[in-house]
């Protein structure tokens, strides 16, 4: 199967940094996800706001708020598409189970994105 997309990536890798395909498309995801709204310099609206939110009570209408969120931000990318979110507080913090498709190749994935409010980090967990 020939590759579509290839990149590099030095983050949480050993001597691994070629990514392809879906791995890539993750990996900018995540990128994106790391940010805060506001964050990156001369492009005001790339980023999230779940980090703003992420003390606030989970309620429905903070759940429709992240929700918008992380379909415009997924949205940026062509090469995927939002088949279902849900969102939890999970921990110390909010999870976001994200279920995608990659759109060349038909192929499907859920990534778990922890928001930790203590650590302020976010961490990509395994299916569970």
């Amino acid at each position: 199967m020939a590759n579509y997309y290839r990149g590099m990536s030095t983050f949480n890798r050993y001597k691994k940094f070629r990514l392809v395909d879906f791995d890539l498309v993750k990996q900018d995801l995540l990128n994106h996800f790391r940010i805060k709204k506001g964050e990156k310099l001369m492009q005001p609206n790339f980023g999230t706001i779940i980090w703003n939110m992420i003390f606030e009570p989970m309620t429905d209408a903070v759940k429709q708020v992240i929700s918008d969120d992380v379909k415009r931000i997924v949205s940026y990318d062509p090469r995927i598409a939002v088949q279902n979110i849900i969102i939890t507080e999970k921990d110390h913090g909010i999870q976001i189970e994200l279920d995608m498709i990659f759109i060349q190749t038909n192929q499907s994935d859920v990534l778990y994105l922890q928001f930790d409010k203590d650590s302020q980090t976010l961490t990509q967990t395994i299916r569970q």
